[in-house]
């Protein structure tokens, strides 16, 4: 992002998980795959029992000081291209190439590896929706997605509705902070924003993909959120979830995507065996 445009400042030293991460992207040959600009994005996060949320995640989860999170992330998604190719690869994927996501995650440690687990997603792009699934083992739901996730009159807001079960997901949130910031070490929010692993299942599959981008340039919001039975009806246990906060960030541009890889994780399935809904 432009610093002038969005008056973000830098931070005064290098994030590492930042770095680390871009490591770890590029140690396995041919990543990164996909390069895109995720845009307006709005984290809500809930504090939830580990008890009712470890069951459901065939990985561990990851605390911090103890307790268990999960996070809502609303955002835009465009510009979706190969990461080698130019003009003609990126016409192959234009059908693809925009999407508006609403994704249910929670917070896992594999083999050493921080890293986010897909437990639902919706998006309104139905291409996308058959995809995601058989490729990236994607949790892809579609959906009815209406966002107004730009800071610039300071009122963030959003809709998400499910029209097979006419449930529905709706926010309003506020900035509260005058500038553009990283996280702060070792803070809860570099806890829950700053990942760069996504873990996925699908049926008996398990798969990881790593991505990259800079660190988030976020600030904090006051947020509310109106109606959350679209969660509630795919995830009993959220009813119990404790809304802590949210964030926000203007977004990051040319975000390296990589390439799913096989996952094993039979231990925990043995000891938490993965509920499907």
């Amino acid at each position: 992002m432009h610093c002038e445009t969005f008056n973000i400042q830098k931070a005064a030293e290098p994030h590492t998980g930042s770095e680390a991460a871009r490591a770890r992207l590029l140690s396995i040959k041919g990543e990164p795959l996909l390069l895109a600009d995720w845009m307006g994005v709005v984290f809500i996060h809930y504090e939830v029992p580990i008890t009712e949320l470890q069951p459901h995640v065939p990985f561990q989860i990851d605390l911090f000081e103890g307790k268990a999170y999960v996070s809502l992330v609303a955002f835009t998604m465009q510009r979706m291209r190969p990461f080698r190719g130019g003009r003609l690869t990126a016409w192959l994927l234009k059908p693809i190439a925009r999407n508006d996501f609403l994704n249910l995650r929670t917070y896992v440690r594999h083999n050493g590896e921080p890293g986010i687990y897909f437990m639902t997603e919706w998006m309104n792009n139905p291409f996308s929706v058959r995809l995601g699934p058989i490729t990236f083992g994607l949790p892809y739901n579609f959906g009815d997605l209406k966002y107004q996730n730009g800071h610039e009159t300071n009122v963030l807001r959003g809709a998400v509705c499910e029209k097979t079960n006419q449930q529905s997901f709706t926010y309003q949130a506020r900035l509260v902070q005058k500038h553009f910031t990283q996280c702060t070490a070792g803070s809860l929010d570099e806890f829950l924003l700053e990942r760069y692993t996504a873990f996925t299942s699908h049926g008996i599959n398990r798969r990881f993909f790593r991505i990259w981008h800079s660190p988030w340039r976020q600030q904090r919001l006051d947020i509310s959120v109106a109606d959350s039975g679209l969660i509630a009806a795919k995830w009993p246990w959220f009813k119990q979830a404790r809304l802590v906060g949210g964030n926000y960030s203007a977004g990051a541009q040319d975000v390296w995507m990589g390439r799913p890889h096989r996952s094993q994780c039979e231990q925990l399935e043995v000891l938490f065996p993965l509920q499907h809904h």
